[in-house]
């Protein structure tokens, strides 16, 4: 339950200004179909997810656990610095085909949208750290769509209403806090 727990809150919080919630925003405005754009980003996350706890846990297989707990360390530290720079959505992650409808323009954009995101490479470390492949999948899906869901229902107001800094450091001490506990081996 941890490992589900710790990966909805991290990446809930880490979501929160980042260049997918500002998809999210320019989808919603665009489309203005809330449904479609929901349960393509949940699919979009569930497919990017499910393959990034893949590869996290395949590469608990491959390195030592003392080699693992340097490398998670070092991640979720490198994750916290990375929390502090500010995300922008640039006009390529923008981009995408009306021919697909709502539901497909939305998995595409948001799932291409993800790939190299912070929360994507934190669900690769949550998925070696853990070694709970689903509660992480469930937990970095939820920690998505809660972050998301509001800004498509609810729109503009809730993320400017939002103390976006604030809220970066805060995910940034919780990766700090991971990262410095994997190092002195708090956890393992």
């Amino acid at each position: 339950m941890e490992a589900f727990l710790v990966s909805t809150g991290i990446v809930a919080l880490a979501e929160i200004g980042d260049k997918t919630q500002l998809l999210a925003l320019l989808l919603a405005a665009k489309f203005r179909k809330p449904v479609p754009i929901v349960f393509g980003i949940l699919v979009a996350t569930l497919v990017n997810h499910a393959l990034a706890g893949a590869i996290g846990n395949w590469l608990m297989t491959l390195i030592s656990p003392h080699s693992l707990r340097w490398i998670l360390g070092i991640s979720f530290i490198a994750m916290a610095g990375w929390m502090l720079i500010p995300d922008t959505l640039n006009d390529e992650t923008a981009r995408f085909s009306e021919r697909l409808g709502v539901f497909g323009a939305t998995f595409i954009a948001f799932f291409l949208a993800e790939m190299g995101d912070k929360t994507q490479i934190a669900t690769v470390a949550l998925a070696a750290k853990y070694h709970a492949y689903w509660w992480v999948i469930a937990g970095t899906t939820l920690g998505v769509m809660l972050a998301n869901a509001p800004v498509i229902w609810i729109g503009d107001k809730a993320a400017k209403a939002l103390p976006i800094k604030l809220v970066h450091r805060i995910a940034a001490g919780v990766f700090a806090i991971l990262g410095v506990s994997a190092l002195v081996g708090i956890g393992s």
